[in-house]
C-alpha cells in the first residue's frame, strides 16, 4: 500500500474479504505512515509515539522478537537512557527509538517505561549519521514506525484492561487519556477491516462504527469498545466495563483477512456484549447492571 494508489488499495482489500482470503503477513491490509506536518517541523525526530507509559519487561521482550537491540533499562550507569535500534533497507539505514524508565519504579529493572523519539540515521562508512526524515526512504519510514507502532499498542499500560482495579494512581490520567484516545494507523486499519466483517456477522444489526468506537446493542445496555485499545465504556454514562480475556480462547470461527489478536478480541466482546442477556459471569453483570 505505500507504493499503491487508494483506490488500488481499497480493491485490493475488497477482493481479500469477499473471496475470504487470509494472508500469511499483512499486504493489503498493512498500515502505512507518512510524515505528519508535525514531523516536518520537528526536521529530524519524530513525537508520534512519545509520552506513553508500557510494561517494561513486555517491551523489551517484544524488541527482541521484532530484531530491534536495545541496552536493558535499570539502576546502574548507562541504564537512564533506552535506546532500541533496527536496521532497515538492506543496512543502509538505522531507525532509533528512545525511551527511558518511568517513575521511581525501585526494581532493578523497572516495571514501567516512558516512550520518547524516534530518529533516523544512514551509514556513512563505518558510522551512521543522523539525518532529516524528510530524507529517509517512504518505505523504511514506514515500516519503522509500524514496528514502534506495535510497541505501544502491545505494551502500554492503556492496552491493560484491569489497570483501574489495580488501585495505582501514578499514571491514571495517561491511562484514561490513552485508552480512549485517537487511533493510530494500525487501529485504521483495524476500523476498515471491521467495516467489512460487520455485514457478514450474525450481530450486524446490533454493531456500528463511530468514529474510534465499535458500538455493540446489547439488551441492558449499549456497549463502545475502542478500536485501538479494545476497552469498554458503557451508554449512558460512559461507565468503563472491565473484561478480562480468558487466556487462550480467540475470536472463534469469524473469518479474518489477516492475524490481529487485537482484533479478535474486539470480535470476541462484542459477541458477548449483543447477548449480554446471557453472560453469567457476576463480576461482569454486576458492572454491567450497576448503572443500567
Amino acid at each position: 500500500p505505500i507504493r499503491a494508489a487508494v483506490d488500488e488499495t481499497r480493491q485490493w482489500r475488497a477482493r481479500i474479504v469477499a473471496e475470504r482470503l487470509r494472508q500469511p503477513f499483512k499486504q493489503a491490509f498493512r498500515e502505512i505512515y507518512v510524515l505528519t506536518p508535525a514531523e516536518e517541523e520537528t526536521g529530524v525526530y519524530s513525537n508520534r509515539f512519545a509520552a506513553h507509559i508500557v510494561h517494561y519487561r513486555r517491551l523489551y521482550a517484544l524488541f527482541k522478537e521484532r530484531g530491534w537491540q536495545a541496552n536493558f533499562l535499570g539502576r546502574y550507569d548507562g541504564g537512564y537512557e533506552g535506546q532500541a535500534r533496527a536496521e532497515f533497507g538492506d543496512g543502509d539505514w538505522r531507525a532509533c527509538f528512545h525511551h527511558e524508565p518511568a517513575g521511581d519504579d525501585g526494581d532493578y529493572a523497572p516495571d514501567h517505561a516512558a516512550t520518547d523519539q524516534v530518529r533516523f540515521e544512514r551509514r556513512d562508512g563505518r558510522r551512521w549519521r543522523e539525518v532529516p526524515l524528510a530524507e529517509v526512504p517512504p518505505l523504511v519510514f514506514s515500516e519503522a514506525m509500524r514496528d514502534v507502532d506495535l510497541f505501544v499498542g502491545v505494551t502500554s499500560i492503556a492496552a491493560d484492561p484491569d489497570w483501574t482495579d489495580r488501585g495505582e494512581q501514578r499514571y491514571a490520567g495517561y491511562w484514561r487519556t490513552a485508552t480512549f484516545g485517537e487511533l493510530t494507523a494500525s487501529a485504521e486499519v483495524r476500523r476498515e477491516a471491521l467495516a467489512r466483517i460487520l455485514p457478514r456477522l450474525k450481530i450486524a444489526d446490533r454493531c456500528s462504527l463511530d468514529g474510534r468506537f465499535l458500538v455493540v446493542r446489547g439488551e441492558f445496555r449499549t456497549y463502545r469498545i475502542h478500536l485501538g485499545s479494545s476497552n469498554i465504556l458503557m451508554e449512558p454514562d460512559d461507565a468503563y466495563l472491565c473484561i478480562v480475556p480468558s487466556r487462550g480462547k480467540d475470536g472463534g470461527k469469524v473469518f479474518l483477512p489477516f492475524e490481529d489478536d487485537r482484533l479478535s478480541l474486539i470480535l470476541s466482546k462484542a459477541f458477548l456484549l449483543a447477548a449480554d442477556t446471557r453472560i453469567t459471569d457476576m463480576t461482569i453483570l454486576h458492572q454491567i447492571k450497576r448503572g443500567a
